[in-house]
């Protein structure tokens, strides 16, 4: 049986709307209540990523994204489909690699998953969003073009500063 067969069980089926719900709820919370240090936008992804697979977990994090945004629910989700299917991926592929049998491993695994995310979602919210995506990051975006950064690098350094320590909530 090929490995993507294996990742889409019925339990599989099951658990990616379950995660998505997950996804959907804690996300809008934090973003309600504008916390700048935090996503916990991922937490449902992160599951399926680790006990289905990779492809589970991209297409968690595809669907989340997309999801959310097309259904008015916060349409500025939509265009970061792709760094929540990153996020799912690598959550499945460090889980096959045995990445969370140990803590300091577990912890790598967050920091790189955090960095491509932060690598990823830079670009988006610089051009698309001007910098400003209406969640409490922007405080920190907000310090680090104070600080003289260009609009792509202050975006780019908000990320590196909370999505490595975010997904290390995740794993």
């Amino acid at each position: 049986m090929s490995r993507l067969r294996q990742d889409f069980t019925t339990v599989t089926w099951v658990m990616i709307p379950v995660a998505i719900a997950i996804n959907i709820a804690i996300g809008t919370l934090i973003y309600a209540i504008k916390f700048p240090f935090v996503y916990l936008d991922s937490v449902g992804t992160v599951l399926v990523g680790v006990l289905c697979g990779p492809w589970a977990g991209l297409l968690t994090g595809l669907l989340t994204n997309l999801i959310w945004g097309v259904s008015g629910l916060n349409p500025v989700y939509t265009p970061y489909f792709i760094v929540g299917g990153v996020i799912g991926f690598l959550a499945g592929w460090f889980s096959q690699w045995g990445w969370f049998t140990s803590w300091w491993k577990s912890i790598i695994a967050g920091a790189i998953t955090g960095v491509a995310a932060a690598a990823l979602s830079a670009p988006i919210s610089a051009y698309l969003y001007g910098g400003v995506t209406g969640a409490g990051t922007d405080v920190i975006t907000a310090f680090f073009r104070a600080l003289g950064f260009e609009n792509l690098a202050a975006n780019f350094i908000q990320g590196l500063t909370v999505d490595p320590l975010t997904r290390q909530l995740h794993f």
